[in-house]
């Protein structure tokens, strides 16, 4: 940790100094608000963009029209505005307020503003592939977390069985697919204004006042302070404002669905001013349970956030955050979606097992929704956090300094043999995360031919049981894990009760020193080059003690006990420095063109198991304990077009290698909790991303993107076998060739808008209509490939109407899976593996209706 200090000190010593010297000193600020109208019936535009022309400085217009920029320039200076369906505009102000009007136009996109090189800028204009998606548009769209946003933009994955066994992938890469295990690092980086969020079960949380998504795809570890090797989520939420406003929701549909949303901001003083946010939605569940004889997987989610804006000069904003989401459905309940025969002996197979215990399915077709799970469900999720960011001025650019602390608390209890025999009847891996994160970046103009970013980031995170993790047999654990035709296995009450507590405690900390710059060569002509130190350290204390069960001398009953659960312990420290970067190459041969090429090598941290480890032979396999930490090399070619000045279409081609992926898998080990960790020797994603916007007339516009992804491994001699495979002569295999699971080959969105102007009682606005369609091809849900365990790929259909008045007032009908397609979210084996494997069900059909109400 001392050399990596070091280390980071003399990089920072060698940077900082290029930094100082390219700044200009300081010059006067000003203070500049106004409104943005419809040139033809001065209409306030709500948000429109607002950024100062070859500046970081960048705003939305508010409920109101209205807008404020603090900036460092002197006037006057150049405004830049644009509008969806109106004419880009660029004035020259010489006064703090100021009346912009735009004119619309028909044959013009809308220009999208991005702030993930830290600076405002036409997404068009960045050498990164990059999807933009609004707030207004993921509200719409009824996109209320990250996991509805998958159909919006095709190279997203997400897969959640519940808040912890979440995934978040970009191209297939991030995380590992299926069962989740704490002890790694996700690939793909989560920010939400400019806070990295390091758990996944963060993303199954609700957006709370959205302000715009921007998904950066491919490693972004030079712009960002975690290391991001699969790409980022950088979303801002809608900034506290001096002007007052207000915006109120609620949704009402099937299911009991209730969601209700508001915002209020405004000054507080000259120099303060503040905003409250709020989020709920309530539905009652998608599956029945007739063991409760109720409904589960119910939604019950509430968020908050609350904001301060301080302005003590015209150099300096400081924000002070703090939020808080809550969830408590009633369950995550899953269904047998099927039955597999394996290697095992017959009276090991999941139907003789069942039969012999009296036991029958609910049903055999999962799409009765109906489950008889025995085990209490419970799914409580939360998370908040609290930060303090500081923007300052200082010559061409601008300093920043993020400061933020984040707790998680999982509290469950799960049903993990999917059935409603009293086989594992407890499952309870409460947690409790605390991370402290620091940002200190730099990013501006520094020359009229360089600009760039500069930061160091620090993270520390505490992860640990909370107090104790409970998994508990039941009465019927005996046949299950039978594997001998021994009469031992029926000695009454020898696993009734017999289960393991576990403490565990994870401790993190890593340090990173990132830059890139972007060197104008030529005005066309621009080469960006990034580099990162990463610093990883982690510390483990693992715990696991059996208890309950007959308690008994017998040796031989004792070996059976011993062939469930098993007491296990361990504790190591692992640390990783390395340098990476990237170098992009840029040119625009005109102004409707922008060509690219990136080679990039990134790494994501050392792993470690913390959900137990297998054995052989009664040891346990210690040097499991540790997973290599991943090497990633990428290269990617990229064309951004505007084919006409109402359309824009791009095109991505990339290859992503990783050495020593590292994998989630699962193992017939009841003892080893959600599965363990392993490196697979190497694979490779590659493929290609189109998309594109196409504005036929003021009152119809379309988009799209088609995506091609292709993952397999190209080395993985020691995998686990697939579910079929259980009990045959080798409890590993080489998948060598075989394809990576959660992958669809392809995958597409389409949506389109129409309007009509027209008017409701007294109010001026449009009607509109929109369609959303998503498709992906099928895709393997197992880590060893499986012909089983393959999910049929399908498309869904979303749509709305309604009317938009211009004075801020919505009102829409939509619905979701609108043609109530049947498919599976995941396929998941059960513990033990005895053949049997459940599935995570896509809702079904939604429908209801939205009022929205803003000033």
């Amino acid at each position: 940790m001392r050399q990596a200090l070091k280390s980071i000190i003399y990089l920072g010593a060698i940077l900082l100094p290029m930094l100082l010297s390219a700044q200009d000193t300081p010059i006067v600020n000003s203070t500049i608000s106004g409104k943005v109208i419809d040139a033809a019936n001065s209409q306030a535009l709500i948000g429109a963009t607002v950024s100062i022309k070859g500046t970081t400085n960048g705003s939305s217009t508010d409920a109101n029209g209205e807008f404020s920029l603090i900036t460092g320039q002197r006037l006057p200076f150049t405004l830049i505005v644009s509008y969806l369906g109106y004419v880009k505009k660029e004035i020259l102000i010489n006064e703090k307020k100021v009346e912009i009007k735009l004119d619309a136009n028909s044959n013009q996109l809308d220009d999208v503003i991005v702030s993930s090189r830290r600076r405002q800028e036409s997404v068009q204009d960045i050498p990164i592939p990059i999807t933009v998606i609004r707030g207004a548009t993921a509200e719409d769209a009824g996109a209320f977390n990250p996991n509805r946003l998958k159909e919006l933009i095709p190279s997203v994955q997400l897969y959640s069985s519940n808040g912890r066994n979440t995934t978040l992938n970009i191209r297939g890469l991030g995380s590992s697919y299926g069962l989740t295990n704490d002890g790694i690092d996700p690939g793909v980086g989560f920010y939400v204004d400019g806070v990295y969020y390091a758990r996944p079960a963060a993303t199954a949380i609700d957006f709370v006042d959205i302000d715009q998504i921007e998904v950066l795809r491919g490693p972004q570890g030079t712009l960002f302070g975690k290391n991001t090797t699969a790409g980022a989520f950088n979303i801002t939420t809608r900034p506290a404002s001096f002007t007052p406003g207000a915006s109120f929701e609620t949704s009402y549909g099937n299911l009991n669905y209730i969601q209700a949303k508001a915002s209020v901001t405004g000054p507080l003083g000259k120099k303060l001013a503040a905003r409250l946010s709020f989020s709920g939605t309530q539905r009652d569940g998608t599956l029945y349970n007739q063991t409760t004889l109720k409904p589960v997987n119910t939604l019950n989610n509430v968020g908050f956030r609350a904001q301060l804006l301080y302005t003590p000069t015209d150099k300096i904003n400081i924000t002070f955050a703090g939020d808080n989401a809550r969830q408590r459905p009633d369950g995550n309940a899953t269904v047998v979606a099927g039955v597999v025969t394996t290697k095992r002996a017959a009276y090991r197979q999941f139907n003789n097992i069942i039969a012999d215990l009296n036991y029958k399915l609910p049903s055999t077709n999962p799409f009765d929704r109906i489950t008889d799970a025995d085990s209490p469900w419970r799914v409580n999720n939360d998370f908040g956090g609290a930060s303090i960011n500081i923007d300052a001025k200082i010559g061409r650019g601008k300093l920043t300094s993020t400061t933020a602390w984040r707790y998680w608390i999982w509290d469950p209890s799960n049903d993990r043999d999917f059935t409603g025999l009293p086989v594992l009847t407890k499952s309870q891996g409460n947690s409790r995360h605390d991370q402290y994160t620091q940002e200190i970046r730099y990013a501006g103009q520094f020359s009229t031919r360089l600009s760039g970013v500069f930061g160091i980031f620090l993270i520390n995170q505490d992860l640990k049981s909370d107090p104790v993790q409970t998994e508990e047999s039941g009465s019927a654990q005996w046949r299950f894990s039978q594997s001998s035709t021994s009469a031992l296995w029926k000695t009454p009450g020898l696993f009734d009760g017999f289960g393991t507590n576990t403490t565990s405690r994870l401790k993190t900390f890593g340090a990173a020193v990132f830059t890139q710059f972007d060197w104008a060569i030529t005005n066309q002509l621009h080469l960006l080059p990034g580099l990162r130190f990463n610093y990883d350290k982690k510390d483990v204390d693992y715990k696991r003690q059996t208890y309950g069960g007959l308690q008994t001398t017998d040796a031989a009953l004792i070996a059976l006990k011993n062939a469930v659960y098993t007491n296990q312990a361990f504790k190591f420290k692992v640390d990783e420095n390395n340098f990476s970067g990237q170098i992009t190459l840029a040119y625009k041969p005109s102004t409707n063109v922008n060509l690219f090429a990136t080679y990039a090598n990134s790494y994501k941290p050392v792993g470690v198991n913390l959900g137990g480890l297998p054995t052989a032979n009664g040891a346990v396999l210690i040097d499991l304990a540790r997973v290599k930490p991943e090497f990633v090399t990428h290269y990617e070619f990229g064309i951004k077009t505007k084919p006409s000045a109402k359309s824009t279409l791009n095109l991505v081609v990339y290859n992503t290698e990783i050495k020593d992926y590292q994998t989630s898998v699962q193992t017939a080990e009841v003892g080893v909790n959600r599965g363990y960790l392993a490196n697979a020797e190497k694979v490779r994603v590659r493929g290609f991303e189109l998309d594109g916007n196409l504005r036929v007339s003021s009152n119809f516009s379309l988009t799209g993107a088609v995506t091609y992804t292709n993952g397999k491994y190209i080395s993985f001699k020691n995998a686990p076998v697939p579910l079929e495979e259980t009990g045959g002569e080798s409890a590993f295999k080489d998948i060598s060739g075989g394809r990576l699971p959660g992958i669809s080959k392809w995958a597409g969105s389409l949506g389109g808008e129409v309007s009509k102007d027209g008017g409701l009682l007294s109010l001026k606005g449009k009607y509109f209509l929109a369609l959303d369609g998503y498709y992906r091809s099928e895709f393997s849900s197992s880590a060893s490939p499986s012909q089983f365990l393959n999910i049929d790929g399908y498309t869904l259909v979303n749509g709305r109407v309604g009317f938009r008045a211009s004075n801020g007032i919505t009102v829409l009908v939509w619905s979701r899976n609108l043609t109530n397609k049947n498919y599976f979210e995941q396929l998941l084996p059960a513990a033990g593996n005895a053949g049997q494997y459940a599935a995570v069900l896509g809702d079904q059909r939604t429908y209801g209706i939205t009022l929205r109400y803003s000033f």
